[in-house]
């Protein structure tokens, strides 16, 4: 999309990783860092901080906005944010289209909104209500769900609706989208197509697991197969400005993280097969 830089492939960094994404920076183009993890102001997460700015791009990610909850934006929480973001100043800002909380109470995890007109009048309401606050440009990244619940629009068209209406950009999870097709039975590459992706400014990479006949969006695992099929499918449909790969648990040798970086790289470049023949040497070093 105009306006938004090109800041290549990187990681969602984890304080496991701090010496050794400082020490090979130069494999890295980028990194994600979760913004709630910088909001209480210690002064040892603010010095974290300001040395990986001073490394990388860095691009700032939410997981409690809840711009999917029918209110406004939680004033406290929006200001934490803002002052992140003046410290950072990163490119765009990313969250998610979901809910956290409902008045009174925290869920703890992103939930699923029905795909309903109703509901993406709500996600509107808040976008403008952040833009209000915040001049940075917004991306916003569609879930996992485990529940469909019931709406008069499909996903695809949930979606569109929102980051069409708001004129917004689409932070495309790869690994929700491959969990969702394979959890509620429908084709992931017919799902992508009837996006607009013409909206994509980043992508998320990750693995998962299988458990009791459904998967599973731990990002646990390397990127598997399908979604790596899915990648190419969308690079080679639309330019993407960032590619970010996440593991939140269980997490790999460094040299892991690096494999999966030079394979998203390599397949932007139309040039992955080499890379995919060194994967074996990797397995050893996932767990």
């Amino acid at each position: 999309m105009h306006g938004f830089p090109q800041l290549g492939v990187g990681i969602s960094y984890r304080p496991l990783w701090r010496q050794e994404v400082l020490v090979h920076r130069v494999h890295l183009d980028c990194l994600e860092v979760i913004a709630e993890h910088y909001l209480r102001g210690l002064p040892e997460k603010l010095t974290e901080l300001d040395q990986l700015g001073a490394a990388f791009p860095l691009i700032s990610h939410g997981i409690g906005l809840s711009f999917g909850t029918d209110m406004p934006l939680d004033a406290a929480h929006l200001r934490q944010i803002a002052q992140l973001v003046e410290r950072i100043q990163p490119a765009w800002f990313s969250e998610h289209i979901a809910f956290t909380r409902v008045p009174g109470w925290n869920i703890g995890h992103l939930a699923s909104l029905p795909f309903t007109h109703a509901a993406v009048d709500a996600v509107c309401r808040n976008i403008r209500r952040w833009r209000e606050t915040l001049g940075v440009p917004l991306c916003l990244e569609n879930i996992a769900y485990m529940v469909a619940l019931p709406g008069d629009l499909t996903e695809a068209q949930f979606l569109t609706e929102v980051v069409e209406r708001e004129d917004c950009g689409l932070l495309l999870d790869l690994h929700n989208v491959y969990t969702n097709a394979m959890n509620h039975g429908y084709d992931a590459a017919e799902f992508l197509t009837s996006l607009p992706l013409h909206r994509v400014v980043q992508i998320h990479l990750s693995g998962g697991h299988d458990e009791d006949g459904y998967r599973i969006d731990s990002h646990s695992t390397p990127t598997p197969e399908p979604v790596w099929e899915l990648f190419r499918f969308t690079a080679s449909r639309t330019p993407i400005n960032a590619v970010i790969i996440e593991w939140d648990v269980q997490l790999p040798a460094f040299e892991v993280m690096q494999h999966e970086v030079e394979r998203a790289r390599a397949i932007l470049r139309g040039k992955d097969h080499d890379v995919v023949r060194h994967a074996d040497s990797l397995d050893a070093a996932v767990y």
